[in-house]
């Protein structure tokens, strides 16, 4: 199963919160009015430039074994290698909102605008975070579609990068889902063209699969700490 989609940005544009969020700022925080009349700004350019796409692919999960491998960097023991042997399904993803942004972006930077180009970073930031969720929401429809899951399956994306899966992974990740179709490359250090992208492996199956202890060395030495609230809500089907 493989399946390339493409979403319309208005169905993944991030709140003002969302944005704020990506620079630093408290949830919930009320800016000064000049900085939210920014933010309107910056998710107003977001919707004009950004084209979303994703390209996403199920593999046998003896092969996810091997892309997870990668170049033999990871930290070891990590969550992931205790996940994906109890997953019953494992995809492979890649996404993108576009060079459009990425070149919007910088433009902006070019000119001197500088807090718009900021905030327009975060927003896109913020909306690939949740196109990575609508991607593994596509997933999980289409293998409960087919009869490979069950209807009460969760799924929850994991990237290179993180938790304790080294960015080198993405090398063999991009050999075996082959996101050049959809416009992304990967370059020598690693790092994705567009840079608006997320990869990563998709696993599919209860929800408590996903649910593990901060207990391993690379959660220590991590900085984002959102892997509990995640784990607190992998994707799963909306009632019919």
């Amino acid at each position: 199963m493989r399946e390339v989609c493409r979403i319309s940005p208005d169905s993944i544009l991030p709140d003002r919160d969302g944005v704020l969020g990506h620079t630093g700022m408290a949830p919930r925080a009320e800016p000064a009015a000049g900085v939210a009349r920014l933010v309107e700004r910056a998710v107003e350019l977001l919707g004009r430039h950004a084209r979303p796409v994703a390209v996403f692919e199920e593999i046998a999960p003896s092969e996810f074994a091997q892309v997870l491998e990668g170049e033999g960097s990871n930290v070891s023991p990590n969550p992931i290698e205790a996940i994906h042997p109890r997953a019953e399904r494992t995809g492979l993803f890649a996404l993108t909102l576009g060079r459009e942004v990425q070149d919007e972006i910088g433009a902006l930077f070019e000119t001197g605008e500088f807090p718009l180009g900021y905030l327009l970073d975060a927003a896109a930031s913020a909306a690939a975070g949740r196109f990575a969720r609508v991607v593994v929401a596509r997933f999980l429809e289409a293998v409960v579609a087919r009869g490979a899951a069950a209807p009460d399956r969760t799924a929850l994306d994991y990237s290179p990068g993180y938790c304790g899966w080294h960015v080198t992974g993405q090398r063999r990740l991009f050999e075996r889902l082959g996101p050049g179709e959809i416009g992304i490359s990967l370059g020598e250090s690693c790092l994705m063209d567009p840079l608006k992208s997320v990869s990563g492996a998709i696993l599919v199956g209860p929800a408590e699969i996903h649910r593990i202890e901060a207990a391993y060395s690379c959660c220590a030495a991590c900085s984002d700490h959102h892997c509990r609230e995640r784990a607190g809500r992998p994707v799963a089907l909306r009632p019919s």
